[in-house]
């Protein structure tokens, strides 16, 4: 990463309301590089959490979220693939793929081939 991150403090005018221009230039100077990354690893994250793999009987299994979170995480990568190089792409679908498998473990009922979270977007994943 680099050290163009926005900056945390609260900027604000004379007036006393927040800056949004200086927000506005401090968000701009961030790579789309980065933007996007740093959203896949949210996304990431919130699956593994809402598939249980945060810790062992995890309180917060919700396969429905994870879901939703991991179809969006697909399409995320798969449309920004060629825009963020194989370098930042590649380690990305691999942290999808294993999230793929991860649901498909967890599932009682396990989707068919091709019809998993992502697999739309993915193709079917096999382990």
């Amino acid at each position: 990463m680099t050290d163009a991150t926005p900056s945390t403090s609260t900027e604000t005018a004379a007036d006393g309301t927040p800056d949004y221009d200086a927000m506005t230039r401090d968000i701009a100077d961030v790579p789309a590089v980065e933007v996007i990354t740093t959203v896949a690893v949210h996304l990431l994250s919130a699956a593994a959490v809402n598939l249980g793999l945060d810790k062992p009987d995890s309180e917060h299994k919700d396969l429905d979220e994870a879901r939703k979170l991991i179809t969006a995480l697909a399409g995320l990568v798969t449309a920004s693939a060629t825009e963020i190089s194989s370098f930042h792409a590649a380690p990305l679908r691999d942290g999808l793929k294993s999230l793929q498998l991860a649901f498909r473990e967890a599932s009682i009922v396990p989707d068919e081939p091709g019809q998993g979270p992502g697999e739309k977007f993915t193709g079917p994943v096999f382990g």
